[in-house]
C-alpha cells in the first residue's frame, strides 16, 4: 500500500519538482525532496493541514508565495518528467523514506551552515546544500505514522 494515493500525473508532477529542487544533489537529494513532499500530504498539521494530494502539496501557497520556489522561478520544473525521476518519485510515493528527511516537512539551502532551528523547527540533518527540519516533538505526530 503506498504512503499516499496517487495517479500517473502525480508521479510526473512530483518527479518534475524533485528534479527542479535537487537535480544538482543527485538521486539521493531528489529522494529527500520527495520525502518532504509526501510528508506534507501525510502530516495534516501545522502549515499542511488539509493537504491531500501531490498537486495540493506542490502548488500550496503560503504567505502569498508558492511553498516550493521552483514553481514560480524554476524553468526546470516546467520541463517534462524524465523516466529516472519518475522512478524516484514512485519510490517516495510507495514507501521510500530516509534520514535526514524521513520525517522532515521543511528544507532549504542556506548557502552556509545549517542553523540548528528554522522557524522554531529542529534540524534533522543536512545533505549536500539542503538542510532538513522536522516538527517539534509533540506538534505533528501524524508525520511519524504515515
Amino acid at each position: 500500500m503506498p504512503r499516499v494515493s496517487y495517479r500517473s500525473s502525480d508521479v510526473d508532477l512530483m518527479a518534475r519538482m524533485m528534479r527542479a529542487e535537487a537535480v544538482g544533489e543527485g538521486k539521493q537529494g531528489m529522494l529527500y525532496v520527495g520525502n518532504v513532499i509526501v510528508n506534507r500530504i501525510v502530516a495534516n498539521c501545522s502549515d499542511f493541514t488539509g493537504l491531500r494530494s501531490v498537486n495540493q502539496a506542490i502548488f500550496q501557497v503560503q504567505g502569498g508565495n508558492f511553498s516550493f520556489e521552483a514553481v514560480q522561478k524554476g524553468n526546470v520544473f516546467y520541463q517534462r518528467a524524465r523516466a529516472s525521476e519518475r522512478r524516484l518519485a514512485k519510490l517516495n510515493l510507495d514507501y521510500w523514506r530516509d534520514h535526514p528527511a524521513k520525517y522532515a516537512l521543511w528544507y532549504f539551502n542556506p548557502h552556509a551552515a545549517c542553523p540548528p532551528t528554522w522557524y522554531g523547527q529542529p534540524l534533522t540533518g543536512q545533505f549536500k546544500e539542503h538542510c532538513f527540519y522536522e516538527p517539534k516533538p509533540g506538534t505533528c505526530e501524524s508525520v511519524y505514522r504515515g
